[in-house]
């Protein structure tokens, strides 16, 4: 499609997929999706994206980035039949991380029918020079009908000039308040004032009682204005795996361990070397599950197994929120971790079991995500997956002291026979536990 132009679109689910060609100093790119009525959000709300990553009514769904073979994707789902009927346009944009659209080679948006499986609409290379976001495309309603354009308006301001021009409140750095003025030193003191010399004047008579109306009844107070939106964000990858949550404001709250997948039916790379046909299924079941040291010397396991699913207001102060089946990034499997009670903790393993469904992580995409309370979000991809590993270590979280530090692991391990995935984590990491058979 041309810039400008605009097609039917299916009123059905479709995947918005934005993509380019990764390589040294290419910044990387996010998608992220407004719903407008009257060409403005109604609420923070209505704002999609990796750190608020699916909307209310279900409608719009962030599913993460998939890298295979360095062409790189970030996508969106969007379901046109859940979309509200007070909405009439839906933005489709992409925001640059670490540089300009200019560096960024091949950008495309891609329209996919999920249904068929088929492309409905296309739009190639928007003209991106100094641009660091883009509205790329946008569903809009037509006559009953839904529509896409294509749009490619440029932004130099961010993620934040784009979402603020929307009307998304954005957290901003709060700025030190000015220190109080200081009283003067240098000044002579001031003399007394004299005594009065004449009489003091009689005193007045008395007011005569006025009539005063009902006081009002007090007011309610007022809801408290929601918190606005945070774009922050921080990627761990190869080079740079580690990050401080002190750093990033993440001490206190709660902390959401997300994993989400996404399957590819195709033979498992590991396994075409090795002559063995082995393919993903719809029935994948993945596990995320933690090993945690606390600083009494106490050790203990979270996972679904077992329902050793734990507890979040006392020890280990960790829990599991469920076992799903499907990796949608507004589910999948979730930990949650109290971050008021770290100076309990020593050290959190973060792992991820395959239960059943595959003998591989080969050709599965999976992205894990941290999102504290307070502080930026700390994402990171799992890379290609090129040994029958059943187990992958994902993060470990480590108590410096004074620190609260993530460090980014993506190992994939490969248990000997008859040892079971949680045995071989420990046995990697050192935990030293005691394991028996257990079922869910």
């Amino acid at each position: 499609m041309s810039k400008g132009s605009n097609t039917p679109v299916p009123t059905t689910a479709l995947r918005v997929e934005l993509g380019w060609r990764s390589g040294p100093g290419v910044p990387g790119a996010d998608a992220s999706a407004l719903l407008l009525v009257g060409g403005k959000v109604r609420s923070d709300a209505d704002f999609v994206f990796y750190n608020q990553p699916a909307h209310a009514s279900g409608s719009v769904r962030h599913e993460g980035k998939r890298d295979a073979g360095g062409r790189v994707t970030d996508s969106l789902l969007v379901d046109l039949t859940r979309v509200e009927p007070a909405i009439e346009t839906v933005i489709l944009a992409a925001s640059s991380d670490g540089g300009a659209f200019g560096q960024v080679p091949d950008l495309y948006i891609e329209v996919r029918d999920t249904a068929r499986n088929t492309v409905v609409a296309r739009f190639d290379n928007p003209g991106a020079s100094v641009e660091t976001a883009f509205v790329l495309g946008e569903f809009y309603r037509r006559q009953g009908a839904w529509k896409f354009r294509a749009v490619g308006q440029g932004y130099d301001s961010g993620l934040e000039g784009l979402a603020t021009d929307y009307g998304i409140s954005v957290d901003e750095p709060q700025h030190a308040p000015p220190p109080p003025a200081r009283p003067a030193t240098t000044a002579p003191p001031v003399p007394p004032a004299p005594a009065a010399t004449t009489p003091p004047p009689p005193p007045a008579p008395p007011a005569p009682p006025v009539a005063r109306p009902a006081a009002a009844p007090p007011r309610p107070p007022a809801a408290p204005a929601a918190a606005p939106v945070r774009l922050t964000k921080v990627t761990l990858t190869k080079a740079a795996p580690s990050v401080s949550l002190t750093k990033q404001g993440g001490t206190s709250g709660a902390m959401r361990v997300n994993l989400n997948w996404q399957v590819r039916k195709q033979f498992s790379g590991w396994a075409r070397k090795l002559g063995r046909p082995v393919a993903m299924h719809d029935d994948l079941d993945l596990d995320l599950c933690c090993l945690y040291e606390l600083s009494d010397g106490s050790k203990g396991v979270v996972q679904a197994l077992g329902n050793a699913f734990g507890a979040l207001h006392q020890p280990p102060f960790i829990h599991l929120d469920g076992d799903d089946r499907t990796g949608a990034v507004s589910t999948g499997e979730n930990l949650t971790i109290s971050l008021d009670h770290q100076r309990y903790f020593r050290r959190i393993l973060v792992f991820v079991t395959i239960y059943e469904g595959a003998r591989s992580f080969a050709d599965l995409h999976a992205t894990v995500t941290l999102q504290p309370q307070y502080g930026a979000a700390v994402d990171f991809s799992l890379d290609e997956c090129t040994v029958p590993s059943t187990v992958c270590a994902l993060a470990l979280i480590t108590n410096t002291g004074n620190d609260l530090v993530v460090q980014r692991e993506a190992r994939y391990l490969v248990p000997e026979r008859g040892v079971s995935p949680q045995r071989t984590v420990d046995y990697a990491y050192g935990w030293g536990m005691n394991w028996t058979p257990g079922r869910k």
